[in-house]
């Protein structure tokens, strides 16, 4: 199966509901759809979600990324030999992960239709459905509650609060949240590299009583000591977000015990081949995985979706990145019922272009 065309498009989509997290407020996002044609009827897709702040890319640099390296790159070389074409474009590739996650859901993509399966299946149908959190940007204190209670009455069981920039105004949030939604509900804090690690360990102490189930990235990626030192002080356990980007962070970050988790992003790590390495290392290490997203199309939380799916290692997942996103082509991609998400029947990641249905 040879490939004759490669083509990309970018989408731009407003959030419903824009948010703030410690860095930022987001209020738009623009996602890069890809499209592997092959000299066959079968088609692949992927999307890449560039984000400067985490994947140090733009949507502009992701289409020249895909015009100018990959697709002179993927043009005639064998769509069924996944694993080689990654491996040339690891290079020239290097700096744009997002737009390698796409090809790599892409040639999955493929790969999947060509043997009529979902791609959870072939890459080893562990789980068929997992709970995902949804989150909570930073809110005044009515309107955080506010939102909690709303989530709840939509059927999820796992809220992820966002905080960093206010460790008092943060451990009341947290512990309102708590006494507001019971102790049915899985809570999740994200401080996105907010804090120092006197805050860390302050933020953990003063929310003891929210009984948190994780907390994600307390200290700036660059300072790694600083997590480890908040991990080793702390009872609860700590993920890694921001400080795991590429395989070799994953077994630093393992080597030195400097989490107890990882958050897996396709986005970060470059696709579905690079996270299932990146998890193999995890659980070597003995550290859980859980499978994150950016602000993305449905059609790449499918991809993280079904990776989640087969890995046994992977036990958590926070995949609400398309839940607010206005226009995105592939909404239906993947199922949501009562804060579970299930993927489509179809094979490959499940979805194909309105016009080409």
């Amino acid at each position: 199966m040879r490939i004759t065309k490669v083509s990309a498009w970018p989408v731009p989509m407003r959030l419903i509901e824009p948010y703030v997290i410690a860095y930022e407020t987001v209020e738009q996002v623009t996602n890069v759809f890809l499209r592997i044609e092959t000299d066959t009827r079968l088609v692949g897709h992927g999307c890449a979600a560039p984000d400067l702040a985490i994947t140090g890319e733009t949507a502009e640099g992701a289409l020249l990324a895909v015009g100018v390296t990959a697709e002179p790159i993927l043009r005639g070389g064998d769509a069924l030999r996944h694993v080689r074409l990654l491996e040339l474009l690891r290079e020239p590739l290097a700096a744009s992960p997002s737009v390698r996650a796409a090809v790599d859901m892409a040639l999955l993509d493929l790969l999947g239709k060509a043997a009529g399966l979902p791609l959870w299946k072939l890459l080893g149908g562990f789980r068929d459905r997992i709970r995902t959190s949804v989150t909570i940007g930073i809110l005044p204190h009515e309107q955080t509650l506010e939102r909690a209670r709303r989530y709840m009455e939509q059927g999820f069981r796992c809220l992820k609060l966002k905080g960093g920039r206010d460790v008092e105004g943060d451990i009341e949030r947290t512990l309102a949240v708590r006494a507001l939604v019971g102790e049915g509900i899985e809570l999740r804090f994200d401080a996105n590299q907010g804090y120092s690690f006197e805050e860390s360990v302050r933020f953990v102490e003063g929310a003891r009583k929210a009984r948190l189930e994780i907390v994600e990235q307390p200290t700036p990626k660059g300072e790694p000591d600083l997590l480890g030192r908040v991990t080793a002080a702390v009872a609860l356990p700590i993920m890694a977000d921001e400080s795991l980007m590429t395989l070799r962070d994953a077994f630093r970050i393992a080597r030195r015990n400097l989490a107890d988790m990882v958050n897996v992003k396709l986005m970060k790590v470059g696709g579905i081949a690079e996270a299932l390495q990146v998890e193999s290392v995890a659980r070597a290490a003995g550290l859980e995985v859980m499978v994150g997203c950016v602000d993305e199309s449905a059609l790449a939380i499918a991809a993280g979706l079904h990776f989640a799916l087969a890995r046994p290692n992977v036990r958590y997942a926070d995949l609400d990145g398309h839940f607010d996103l206005e226009g995105d082509p592939a909404a239906g991609c993947v199922i949501l019922r009562n804060g579970t998400l299930f993927p489509s029947a179809k094979p490959g990641l499940g979805w194909e272009p309105a016009a080409a249905r």
